[in-house]
Order: C-alpha cells, then sequence, then structure tokens
C-alpha cells in the first residue's frame, strides 16, 4: 500500500469558471465552525480510474475547507481495497453501487453519502454481438470471479432474460480489451480508460452504455462513502469534505479541462486525453437530480432476486446510509 502526501499551494492560471466554482462555498464554509481534523485520507487506483476525477481535482478546495494534509493512499490490490475504508486506513471512497450494497449486506460498517455519476461503463463486444441478449453461448472477459464486472454484468444479463449461470461462459483474465481483439472473448464490461483505448484502436463496438441505457442511466454508478466513526465523530469534517467533493463534480461539468489536467499531472490519470473524454461521456451533471436512494434499492432488489445478497432493499438504506450532509449541501449549492 503506497501512500502519497501532497501539499500544493492553490494552483493559479485557472479560467474563471474554474476559479468561480473552488471558492464558491468559501464563506458558507467560514460560516461553518472548522473541521474537528485537518487530515483527510481516500484511496487512488492510478491510470484505471479516469472517472474518480473529482476526487483528485478536489484537493485544492479541500484545502480551503480547512484540511492541511490530504492523502491519496493506493491498495495493493482490489481486495485490500475493500478493506481501507471499514478498517479506518482511508476515510473517504468512491466505489460501484453494487458493490457497497455487497459490503452492507455482509456487515461491513460504513456510510454511503451521495451519489457522484452514472454513465462510465461500456460493454463492448465483437461486431457479430449485436446485443446483451446476443450474449447467450458467448465468451464473456471479467477480471475475477464474483468480482464487481461480473456482478453487473449478471444483472444486464438477467435483465434481458438470459440465466446467467448457463447462458454465458465466463473467461477470467487480466486484459479482457487484448481478448477481445484477438477474438479470444465475445464481449466484457469496460471501464475508463478501456472505452476509450478501444475506440482509438476501433476494438469491437458498443452494446450497452450505462451513460444512454436504461435503466442503467437512471441510476448512479459511483457513490460516496465514508468510514462511519469518522461521520459520527467529525460531522463538520464529513460535511466539509462533501462540499469540496461535490464542487470538484461540479467542476468537471463546468470547466472538464480544468478537472482532467489536475488529475494527469497528479500522476493519477491514465492520461489527460482520456480523462477529459470520460468526464464527456459520463453523467456528472446528475448528483442534485437523481436520488441515491432509488439505486441502492434498484441493485439491492435485482441482487437479492439472484441470490447474490440476502438484505432487503429497505435493510440495505437503513443500515448503510447517512443522507444528512447531503440534504443540507443540496440546499446550499443550488447553482
Amino acid at each position: 500500500m503506497q501512500i502519497i502526501q501532497s501539499r500544493r499551494t492553490f494552483l493559479t492560471g485557472l479560467t474563471a469558471a474554474g476559479a468561480a466554482g473552488l471558492v464558491g462555498a468559501a464563506t458558507q464554509a467560514r460560516a461553518e465552525p472548522p473541521p474537528e481534523v485537518t487530515r483527510i485520507r481516500t484511496s487512488v487506483f492510478r491510470k484505471v480510474s479516469d472517472c474518480q476525477t473529482p476526487f483528485y481535482a478536489a484537493e485544492d478546495l479541500l484545502r480551503n475547507e480547512g484540511f492541511t494534509e490530504i492523502e491519496f493512499i493506493e491498495p495493493a490490490n482490489d481486495a485490500e481495497s475493500l478493506r481501507m475504508l471499514p478498517d479506518g486506513v482511508i476515510d473517504f471512497d468512491w466505489w460501484f453501487a453494487p458493490e457497497l450494497v455487497r459490503m452492507i449486506d455482509r456487515g461491513t460498517p460504513l456510510a454511503i453519502l451521495a451519489g457522484m455519476h452514472t454513465g462510465c461503463l461500456e460493454l463492448l463486444a465483437n461486431q457479430d454481438v449485436g446485443s446483451v441478449k446476443a450474449l447467450q453461448g458467448r465468451r464473456v472477459g471479467v477480471n475475477q470471479l464474483n468480482g464487481i464486472p461480473q456482478v453487473l454484468l449478471k444483472l444486464m444479463a438477467a435483465n434481458v432474460g438470459l440465466d446467467v449461470e448457463r447462458d454465458i461462459e465466463w473467461v477470467v483474465t487480466p486484459n479482457s480489451l487484448d481478448l477481445l481483439a484477438a477474438g479470444k472473448i465475445d464481449a466484457f464490461l469496460a471501464t475508463p480508460p478501456d472505452p476509450q483505448i478501444a475506440q482509438d484502436r476501433k476494438i469491437g463496438h458498443v452494446i450497452l452504455s450505462t451513460a444512454l441505457d436504461r435503466p442503467w442511466s437512471q441510476y448512479y454508478c459511483c457513490m460516496l462513502a465514508a468510514n462511519v466513526d469518522f461521520t459520527r465523530q467529525y460531522p463538520v469534517a464529513t460535511k466539509r469534505v462533501m462540499r469540496a467533493v461535490l464542487k470538484a463534480v461540479d467542476l468537471c461539468v463546468s470547466d472538464p479541462q480544468a478537472a482532467a489536467r489536475r488529475s494527469a499531472d497528479k500522476g493519477f490519470a491514465s492520461s489527460y486525453d482520456y480523462a477529459l473524454r470520460t468526464l464527456g461521456a459520463a453523467r456528472y451533471d446528475v448528483w442534485r437530480e437523481f436520488d441515491p436512494e432509488d439505486t441502492l434499492r434498484f441493485y439491492a432488489l435485482r441482487m437479492q432476486e439472484l441470490g447474490m445478497i440476502a438484505a432487503s432493499p429497505q435493510e440495505v438504506i437503513a443500515k448503510g446510509t447517512d443522507w444528512r450532509f447531503l440534504n443540507e449541501l443540496k440546499r446550499e449549492l443550488k447553482t
């Protein structure tokens, strides 16, 4: 696990829109008590998480909120990343909604605070596969069995009536993109930057986009979660972190070039170009509109129907959410 600490001063040279996005809440922030702690820790997946650009672009916003020490901690693997939040190694994280539902079902203590965006995933397939229904009898690549790409693919397949255990041949591979290009698999669910790489290399075509295709486009794919002890002990700090992150989400809409540049300059984005294209493809303009409970209810119900979880949607919501800060910030950050 690698820890990256940064103490950079406020960046200059921003556009007027970007600068307004950074400092617009300063008056409200000053009216509140200072944060109970001044160190904030979150995770980072270098070069493979372009959809998390708001986290990486929020550093100066967090300093404006009174945080002087901001740590980006890189897990060794997916398994470690899932333990970091409940174990208190990090304070905030950004995860796919179905993974958070599974964690709550397993009794993992965490607090989901808000939805961040939708639409960063694309289901890529060979040219002779024209729909999700056409995946019947096909080979589909996943990075691991029962990992989140396979969970999402099973939900997508079940949504069109496929038997997810019998109708699809699951191929475990660390590089689905190359296997699709070589014709060794027929499809895989791509996360940024793979959709952009596939487009540039003319590999496959999109048969489902979570930015465009219902029902997936109507729900968050990624949500903000926190260590539950942190939210209880440091409510002022929690709200200030959320304000910074949500304003960074807004910056991804108002000035995506500045947000992508920050992520690339920090070495977190796969590249400036891919980060910028990810911001243009995904939906970062919905956090005020979509109800995060609807997302959890949607995924929990379908996961329960497929036997992936035992908890009901309402149990998931009751055990693992805290909307106090989001409700306050929606009123505060109306524009």
